[in-house]
């Protein structure tokens, strides 16, 4: 029960950062779970992009791939205060015997409120490395030592950055996907990881 009562207070902290409104006082009642749920957006679709008011780095639109150049085994991946990643996709070359990416932070809110990470697995387990790192909040909503955890960041706010490190080999063989733990965000905040020639 107290998993689940900190799952909607950081949903509803999140949803509050994610406000265009101005706060409101302290002494406002907090919304109670059924309103947090129904305040909540849904889920976009895969192809579509991202609001034209949202804010967005611009480097790349939330379909492209962030695709290494030839040769090139890093690539950077942009979120923002708006729970967004500005790729749907990460394409690690075969080629490369270590792969890098880096989170950037394009947004201001703090970790506290709005952090986020990377963090790679198979498409199989990612309900449950949501599951296990939820209440893992002092390991930056990784469960310390999941084995099903390929690669990760450690969470960041506004303004940060953070990178990990991977060898393409481990992708081989299954379907992996990329997301941000941190509470509520995951539903928005992920995409396909491809191992491409």
């Amino acid at each position: 029960m107290k998993a689940y009562l900190a799952l909607i207070s950081a949903a509803v902290i999140g949803l509050s950062a994610c406000s265009q409104e101005a706060s409101k006082p302290a002494e406002a009642s907090a919304p109670t779970a059924s309103a947090a749920s129904e305040a909540a957006p849904a889920p976009a679709p895969a192809e579509s992009a991202p609001p034209a008011d949202a804010p967005a780095s611009g480097a790349a639109s939330a379909n492209s791939a962030a695709a290494p150049a030839a040769g090139n085994c890093a690539t950077t991946v942009e979120a923002n205060d708006a729970m967004q990643f500005n790729t749907k996709e990460i394409q690690v070359s075969k080629a490369c015997k270590e792969f890098t990416v880096t989170l950037k932070h394009t947004g201001t809110q703090p970790k506290e409120s709005m952090g986020h990470n990377i963090v790679i697995g198979k498409a199989e387990d990612m309900d449950g490395i949501f599951k296990d790192g939820a209440g893992a909040a002092a390991t930056d909503y990784v469960k310390a030592d999941d084995a099903r955890v390929v690669a990760h960041t450690k969470l960041v706010g506004g303004g940060e950055e953070a990178s990990l490190t991977l060898d393409p080999a481990k992708l081989a063989g299954g379907e992996y996907k990329f997301a941000c733990t941190f509470p509520g965000h995951g539903a928005l905040m992920n995409g396909k990881v491809t191992l491409v020639d």
